[in-house]
């Protein structure tokens, strides 16, 4: 079996339709096309990642980020892709991109019964530190409230790559 290479970037527009497939078949209640685009275009502390192999997107990550405090706000890998290491990339360069811009520590809500997110996040630092009940709006399960306090050191050569918007008629 051919090992895939793995490159992982800021999500760009065009990146939408991928990340909205891989969140639709992953979560119970995802997020639509347009949350996405807000995020993107509008939130100014939303952060997003995509892994890509073979030219396809295969997971995604993101967070949103305000002076030191960061929130994970959802990490997906396609069906096929899962087993392969690639959510814990994304989520060490996610962490890694956090410290970067500032973020002193991240925090991030997992279902009790996702015992594999759990122990990816236990491996990569996060401690859970409380129970939010009938977080998931789906069927009421409870979550975990998992804080990762030992970010990575900063990057001292991180430059933030631009966010590419989308071409206009009049601005080409």
């Amino acid at each position: 079996m051919r090992e895939e290479t793995v490159t992982i970037r800021r999500m760009r527009m065009e990146d939408v339709d991928a990340v909205t497939a891989i969140e639709r078949d992953t979560f119970a209640r995802p997020w639509s096309r347009e949350s996405f685009c807000h995020e993107l275009e509008r939130n100014v502390a939303a952060r997003y990642l995509v892994a890509e192999a073979d030219g396809q997107v295969v997971g995604y990550a993101g967070a949103w980020i305000i002076l030191d405090e960061s929130h994970i706000t959802n990490i997906a890998v396609a069906e096929a892709s899962r087993g392969k290491g690639i959510g814990k990339q994304l989520t060490k360069s996610l962490l890694q991109y956090l410290s970067n811009l500032g973020a002193n520590y991240a925090t991030l809500e997992v279902r009790v019964s996702n015992e594999r997110a759990q122990n990816l996040y236990r491996s990569l630092g996060f401690v859970s530190v409380g129970k939010r009940k009938r977080y998931y709006e789906d069927n009421q399960e409870d979550a975990y409230l998992m804080v990762c306090e030992h970010m990575p050191d900063v990057e001292e050569d991180f430059e933030e790559e631009p966010l590419q918007q989308k071409k206009d008629a009049e601005n080409p």
